[in-house]
């Protein structure tokens, strides 16, 4: 199970008059008319097998280039930075920026991390017992940049770099075994165009629209130890409807496939994380492409608390093939609590379901995060 707990202790170390004024804000039921800015600071704790301790500080902070349009979309910060008993580190800065009108949408991922995490080989059918410690340090900027063309279609440029290295914790294990591609890492640089096309009504807790969009991004060889270049393409497809004034269905269709010879492994897309297939270890299964879909009905009780449900199938393929026989199902629900109402930004409680295979636990996960799964 993965786990990862994110607690407000906006309270500590306050005097008990801004306490009270810091209560009101969180449970009050009233919108800000106004449209300011807000800033939350999130204090974090967790532990994993692998990571031991994890202590942090996270923040998110959010406002409008354009108060006074109704239609301009918020633009939100995000930091996040911990540091385990075990020597684990991870830091990261993600924007996500509309400027006024929306004519323009801008995004950025600053990203440093060590990690230990679980390898379990390639392909749909990994076994529980082939799990295989590894420990990642990872690199990763990017910047993407979108231009409104129409009032529903975007056109986009984006640049990144991202490097990789790992060291294997268990001898004799399956990663020690076999010869996978660029085992040691190594670095990748991309650029790419999008396209996307968007009619929701929000960027944050859509309650109806669509959101499409396609991304191909070019990987030329730069690093001459991986011998690779080749191409990533993405497809994002969501829609969102209004059943009734507290209840939306949302449904997502992902596709991710990576081409190329001489592939990395660590390039390889993987199923399960906390926006999509919840319940599956990330990168218990993994490969040359991903297909995804889920749907989730939000039940929105007040402005500050909600409830969802979800469910969806999916699987990677490559070494094997797509076959609806074969496809994986997750179900599961959480809990929100809205603490920005106006801009419709949560925190998310969820739990998850996967299958359950012979001889093995029924694989599932708990997450706690900030904003919506999509």
């Amino acid at each position: 199970m993965k786990t990862s707990i994110f607690l407000i202790s906006l309270l500590f170390c306050t005097p008990v008059f801004a306490q009270k004024k810091i209560i009101q804000k969180l449970i009050s039921n009233e919108h800000d008319t106004a449209r300011n800015s807000s800033f939350l600071p999130l204090p974090t704790f967790g532990y994993s097998q692998e990571r031991g301790a994890e202590f942090g500080i996270g923040a998110i902070y959010s406002y409008y280039m354009d108060r006074n349009d109704t239609l301009n979309r918020s633009s939100n910060f995000i930091l996040n930075a911990s540091y385990s008993t075990k020597g684990i580190y991870n830091l990261n800065l993600k924007g996500d920026l509309w400027t006024k009108n929306n004519d323009h949408h801008i995004l950025g991922d600053l990203r440093f991390k060590e990690i230990p995490f679980n390898f379990y080989g390639i392909g749909n059918n990994t076994l529980e017992t082939n799990a295989d410690k590894l420990v990642q340090s990872f690199f990763r900027g990017t910047a993407e940049v979108e231009k409104r063309i129409s009032p529903n279609l975007y056109t986009g440029v984006s640049i990144g770099v991202e490097k990789y290295s790992f060291k294997d914790e268990v001898v004799g294990g399956i990663f020690d075994l076999n010869n996978y591609t660029s085992k040691n890492g190594g670095s990748v640089g991309f650029f790419g165009v999008s396209q996307s096309f968007d009619t929701r009504n929000s960027n944050n807790y859509p309650t109806k629209g669509f959101y499409g969009r396609i991304s191909v991004q070019y990987l030329p060889n730069i690093d001459s130890k991986l011998n690779y270049n080749g191409v990533i393409t993405k497809v994002n497809l969501r829609n969102f409807s209004t059943i009734t004034n507290k209840l939306v269905l949302g449904i997502q269709g992902y596709f991710n496939h990576v081409g190329g010879k001489n592939t990395p492994f660590f390039l390889l897309p993987q199923l399960g994380n906390d926006e999509l297939m919840r319940g599956y270890y990330t990168g218990r299964y993994r490969d040359k492409n991903l297909a995804a879909f889920q749907a989730e009905l939000r039940y929105r009780y007040n402005s500050r608390f909600g409830f969802v449900a979800f469910a969806g199938a999916g699987n990677v393929y490559g070494v094997d093939k797509l076959k609806l026989s074969n496809l994986k199902p997750n179900y599961g629900g959480g809990l929100r609590y809205f603490f920005d109402p106006e801009k419709g930004l949560s925190i998310r409680v969820d739990y998850g379901i996967g299958e359950k295979l012979p001889n093995e636990k029924r694989q599932s996960g708990l997450y706690i995060s900030l904003a919506e799964a999509f």
